[in-house]
This record gives C-alpha cells, sequence and structure tokens, in this order.
C-alpha cells in the first residue's frame, strides 16, 4: 500500500511538472523571436545562488525561442570597490558622483562584472558575447546633470546604434551589455543601468523588457501590502507618477517604465530578482509574480 502511494505520489509530481510545461506553451509560442531585454541588478548580482539562477532563466529563454539580451548595473560593487582604494562614495538624488578617478574604478568594475555574466552563459552551453556601450558606438551619451548640479562623468543615452546588437543576435549569441558610454568628444561616462535598459529596449523595439529590483513589484502604498499593483497601463503609471503616491527609487524606474512603453516596447515588467525563476514565473504562468505595464490596448 505504501509502495503505491509512493507511485501516485512520484505521479503527481511529473503531471505537475507536465502541466507547468502546457501552461508555457502559449507564451512560448506567442513570443517565439521576441526580442527580451533584461535589466539585471539590486540583490540578484550579490549572491551566487540567484546570479546563477537569473542566468539559467535568460539562458532557458534563450533556448525556447526568446532573443533576451541582458543590460546589467554594478552600483553595490563599485561602492565596494571604491571603497577598497581609499575613495568615499558620493550620490546627489541616487545618483553616484562620478569624478575621473571613480569612473576609471567603475569600467573596471562593470567590465569584470560583464565578463564573469558571459562565462556563466557560456558555461550552459550558449553562446554570449560581452560589449559595452562603447563597443561600435552602441551608446551615444551627454552629460546628465542632477536638478542642474554638475555630478561628474554620469551620461545620458542620446543615441542607440542597435547595429551591433542585431548582429549579435542574428549570429545566435546573448548580448550582455555594460551600461557605459561616450559622449561627441570621446570621454568615458558611467550611465545608470535602468536608463540604458530602456534606451536599448526602444531602439531594439523590444517586446519586453524586464527590470529585476529589490522588491516584489509595484505597491499603491508602500506600506499596505494589499494595495499591490500586478497590471497597469502606461496612462495609469504616469497618473500614479503625478499625483505622488509613488516615492524613492520607484519615480526614475516608473519613469522609465512609461517611456519605454511610450517608446513602443510592448510590456514592460518589474520583478523581485532576489526570487528564484522570477523570469520564469512572470513569462510563462498566466497570473505572474510582478508588475506588469502595459499598452492601452492591451488592458483587456
Amino acid at each position: 500500500m505504501e509502495s503505491g502511494t509512493m507511485k501516485e505520489t512520484e505521479m503527481q509530481k511529473v503531471q505537475d511538472k507536465a502541466s507547468v510545461l502546457i501552461e508555457a506553451l502559449p507564451y512560448i509560442r506567442e513570443f517565439n523571436g521576441s526580442i527580451v531585454v533584461v535589466k539585471y541588478g539590486g540583490s540578484a548580482m550579490t549572491s551566487d545562488e540567484l546570479r546563477e539562477n537569473v542566468i539559467k532563466d535568460v539562458t532557458l529563454l534563450k533556448l525556447v525561442g526568446f532573443k533576451p539580451i541582458i543590460v546589467h548595473g554594478g552600483g553595490k560593487e563599485i561602492s565596494r570597490w571604491v571603497g577598497k582604494v581609499g575613495m568615499e562614495p558620493q550620490f546627489v538624488n541616487g545618483l553616484r558622483v562620478t569624478d575621473t578617478e571613480t569612473m576609471e574604478v567603475a569600467e573596471m568594475v562593470l567590465n569584470k562584472v560583464n565578463k564573469g555574466l558571459v562565462q556563466l552563459v557560456q558555461k550552459l552551453g550558449v553562446k554570449a558575447i560581452g560589449v559595452s556601450g562603447k563597443d561600435g558606438g552602441l551608446l551615444e551619451v551627454k552629460k546628465k546633470l542632477s536638478d542642474g548640479k554638475d555630478i561628474g562623468y554620469v551620461g545620458e543615452v542620446t543615441k542607440v546604434n542597435p547595429d551591433i546588437l542585431t548582429d549579435l543576435l542574428d549570429k545566435d549569441f546573448i548580448p550582455i551589455v555594460a551600461p557605459i558610454g561616450m559622449d561627441e568628444n570621446y570621454d568615458t561616462y558611467n550611465i545608470n543601468a535602468d536608463d540604458a535598459a530602456c534606451a536599448i529596449a526602444k531602439a531594439m523595439k523590444a517586446e519586453k523588457l524586464a527590470f529585476l529590483t529589490d522588491i516584489e513589484g509595484l505597491y499603491k502604498d508602500i506600506n499596505d501590502k494589499s494595495s499591490f499593483i500586478s497590471r497597469l497601463t502606461a496612462s495609469e503609471a504616469q497618473e500614479l507618477l503625478d499625483s505622488g503616491y509613488i516615492g524613492g527609487g520607484m519615480i526614475p524606474k516608473l519613469g522609465n517604465c512609461v517611456d519605454a512603453i511610450r517608446g513602443g516596447v510592448g510590456r514592460v515588467h518589474i520583478l523581485d530578482g532576489r526570487l528564484l525563476h522570477c523570469l520564469l514565473l512572470e513569462f510563462f504562468t498566466q497570473k505572474g509574480i510582478g508588475t506588469a505595464i502595459v499598452k492601452e490596448e492591451d488592458e483587456n
């Protein structure tokens, strides 16, 4: 009898796995060949387990027919190395003050992070190439001011040259982009990774843009867990921004979401990167687990 019960339990597990695959099937079919930009940052970058699982998710997306592009940050790692060399990290309105010495450290750290991610993808048997926004003139920038203040070599993207990414995707690579760019004088600038991901998603006409963050998604009131918003249109997101309900670091992120949708991106997802396999749960299940910002016509 016990043996029979064990067999039933094992069979149920197998059937549950099959159900998951069947649930994913329409999404795999719908988005086959679609470009997906994943902005990878936050705590998901500091844990080996989370980092490996994010890369597994992106690799799986590639293997089932998506065309993923990773745009990564590295703020916490940059701060750690800035401290290591005896410098004090400084921020103005959430943006890192980046003098010449800090820019040197940032570029070295971001390139180190970049090649580490390439290594993880290659280990899974999928081809990846890491580039910075300097390569092929991918990201052109101008100096970004913070409330009129000069905060050094912090760049605002003015132009994206998508050809290099298109070529890599066509040749079956996963492009992994470090958010560094050059201005018209060929000076090097650090770019906020959210800004870089948004600009690249618009230029590539991505079907999806996913932000991996350190929160579950969007709340109308961050102190009220029942106010979680699983889906809203770009217009509704703009209303939230204008109403003052949204605060802190979510303001520029939500602004990027609205900008992306209005710039032609199909859908934007805000996900908790600390949750294992958050990308697969959001993309391949009916309910999803984060906040999706959609076009007006997708509301239904």
